[in-house]
C-alpha cells in the first residue's frame, strides 16, 4: 500500500505541474459551450459515459459515481488525453448597402485533459481530473471591411475558455449501486477585444450508478457555476459612457441520465445518454438569448480481440442560440444592466457566440501496449450548421435614416484527440 500511495502522489504532482504549466488557446465548443466529452474513449463513443465511462477521466467528467466499476479496479488509473481541435467559423453581415463576409482566424486549438483514480479502502475511491471543458472563439478583427462609420462595425472578436479541476470521491454501497460527488474549481478567461478578465468559481457533480446483469444505470446532476469578468467590455460607449463593465457568465445546472448494455461482457458495449442544459437560465447565456438544450448520445464499442476496441458513436446536442429580428429604432438592449445598441447586440451574440453545430459522428480505436499501458485515438466530425437573422439598422442618432440589416454565422467542427492511459 505505501509504494500504491507513492506512486499515486507522483502522479498527482504531475497532473498539477502540467495543467499549472499550460499555456494552449481556449476550447472551441460543441454542445453549447461545452466539449461533448473528456477523452478520447468517451469522445469516440459520442460523448456517452453516464451508465459505463470506460476510463478514469471520463468517469471524473461523466458520472465520479462510476469510478467504483472501471476496469481499473481495485487498482489505479493515470490518464493524459490531448485534443487538437479545428472548427471553421464564417460570419456575413449585412448594414444597409455595406456588406461584409469574413472566416475567423480562430481556427485551430490545443485542449489538454488529465486525471488519476485510486482507491482510499475497498469500497472508497479518490479520483481528480484537469480539464478543458469548454470555451468559444473567434477573430474578425482583420477580416471585415465595413463602412467604419456604419453602426455596429466593431472588431468581432471573441476569447472564452473554462479549465476545470475535479477532485471527486465515489462510494460503492453494495456490488451493484455507487455514489460519488465531485468538486468543481473552474477558472475562467474572456476576453472580448479590450483584454483578458479571469476569476474562479465552484460547484458540485452528484451521481450514481446501478448495475444489474449486462444493464447499467446512471444518473447525475451538476450545479450552476457562475464565473464574474470584470472590466470586459465597454457595453454602453454609443451612449457616452467611458467606464469598462462587467459581465457574469454562468455555466448551466445540468441533469442527465444513461443506460448502458453489455451483451458480451468485455467484447461489445452499448451505450446512450440525454443530458438537459439550463441554458435558458444561466447568467449570462439568458442576456444572449440562449435557450436550454437536449443533448442525445449512443456509442458502441467492440474488442475483436482483448487488446484492440473499435469505437463508434453518434451526438445531437440542440441549437441553444435563438433567433429574431431586431430593431435599432425600438432602443437599445439591457444586458446585466447596460444599455447595448441592438445591432451591435445581435453582432456579438451570433457571430461571437456562435456555438450552433448540432449534429455530430465520432470513431476511434483503442489498443493494449502492455498490461500496464494503452493508447487511444478519436475523431469527431461536427457538421456544418448555419443562422441568419434580420433585422432594421439606424444610420443617425435619431434614426431618421434607417435600413435592413442582416447577421448570419456558420459553423463546423473536426478534432482529433489521443490518449495514454497508465494502470498501476
Amino acid at each position: 500500500m505505501k509504494v500504491r500511495n507513492i506512486r499515486w502522489m507522483h502522479c498527482l504532482i504531475l497532473v498539477v505541474a502540467l495543467v499549472a504549466g499550460f499555456t494552449a488557446d481556449d476550447a472551441y465548443a460543441t454542445n453549447g459551450d461545452n466539449l461533448i466529452s473528456i477523452g478520447p474513449i468517451s469522445r469516440a463513443m459520442g460523448g456517452v459515459g453516464i451508465a459505463a465511462p470506460q476510463d478514469a477521466i471520463s468517469a471524473v467528467f461523466s458520472n465520479p459515481a462510476a469510478m467504483c466499476f472501471g476496469l481499473y479496479c481495485p487498482g489505479s488509473e493515470f490518464n493524459f488525453a490531448g485534443t487538437i481541435f479545428m472548427p471553421k467559423a464564417e460570419a456575413k453581415i449585412q448594414l444597409g448597402p455595406i456588406a461584409g463576409k469574413a472566416s475567423s482566424d480562430s481556427d485551430l486549438f490545443a485542449i489538454p485533459a488529465i486525471g488519476i483514480s485510486s482507491p482510499i479502502s475497498q469500497n472508497l475511491r479518490f479520483g481528480i481530473a484537469a480539464y478543458g471543458v469548454s470555451g468559444l472563439g473567434v477573430d474578425y478583427r482583420d477580416e471585415f471591411d465595413l463602412d467604419p462609420g456604419a453602426p455596429g462595425n466593431q472588431a468581432v472578436y471573441t476569447n472564452l475558455q473554462i479549465m476545470k479541476f475535479a477532485p471527486s470521491l465515489s462510494y460503492l454501497v453494495n456490488p451493484n449501486f455507487s455514489v460519488g460527488g465531485a468538486l468543481h474549481i473552474n477558472y475562467g478567461a474572456l476576453d472580448l477585444g479590450d483584454g483578458t478578465s479571469s476569476d474562479f468559481s465552484f460547484g458540485a457533480e452528484l451521481g450514481a450508478i446501478y448495475k444489474t446483469g449486462p444493464l447499467s444505470f446512471g444518473a447525475v446532476y451538476i450545479t450552476p457555476q457562475k464565473i464574474s469578468h470584470d472590466n470586459v467590455a465597454n457595453f454602453d460607449a454609443a451612449f457616452g459612457d467611458p467606464t469598462m463593465d462587467n459581465l457574469d457568465l454562468e455555466s448551466p445546472q445540468t441533469l442527465g441520465f444513461g443506460i448502458a448494455y453489455e451483451p458480451i461482457q468485455n467484447v461489445l458495449l452499448i451505450e446512450a445518454d440525454v443530458k438537459w442544459l439550463n441554458w435558458g437560465d444561466a447568467d449570462g447565456y439568458d442576456d444572449f438569448g440562449w435557450d436550454d438544450q437536449w443533448v442525445f448520445n449512443i456509442g458502441a464499442q467492440y474488442k475483436p480481440t482483448p487488446k484492440l476496441a473499435l469505437r463508434v458513436g453518434y451526438n445531437y446536442g440542440e441549437n441553444p442560440v435563438s433567433t429574431h429580428s431586431w430593431d435599432d429604432r425600438n432602443g437599445p438592449v439591457s444586458v446585466q444592466g447596460k444599455n447595448v445598441p441592438a445591432t451591435q447586440y445581435e453582432i456579438l451574440r451570433i457571430a461571437g457566440f456562435p456555438a450552433i453545430v448540432e449534429h455530430h459522428v465520432t470513431a476511434g480505436i483503442g489498443y493494449q501496449l502492455t498490461k500496464a499501458v494503452s493508447l487511444d485515438f478519436a475523431y469527431m466530425h461536427a457538421f456544418e450548421n448555419t443562422v441568419k437573422e434580420t433585422g432594421t439598422v439606424c444610420f443617425n442618432a435619431t434614426c431618421s435614416m434607417s435600413g435592413p440589416g442582416s447577421v448570419e454565422a456558420t459553423l463546423y467542427e473536426d478534432s482529433v484527440e489521443f490518449g495514454i492511459t497508465w494502470r498501476f
